[in-house]
């Protein structure tokens, strides 16, 4: 699945570490949604959008689902 996290994360200054502590989750897993190994579940998608301050489709390209 393809993110917005990346850009999001660099466009706030933030490192994987930083969004991983803010949203309760690791850097690892940052990376791997961040690069396509990963699928996050529906509430730590939820979380990061809400952090970002969006809606979880601005985040997250669910046109693979349409």
């Amino acid at each position: 699945m393809q993110t917005n996290i990346r850009a999001l994360r660099r466009e706030r200054g933030l490192s994987q570490q930083e969004l991983a502590d803010a949203v309760g989750t690791t850097r690892q897993t940052i990376t791997s949604i961040e690069v396509g190994r990963y699928t996050a579940s529906l509430p730590l998608a939820y979380k990061i959008a809400r952090f970002f301050g969006l809606a979880i489709e601005e985040v997250f390209d669910f046109s693979e689902y349409d």
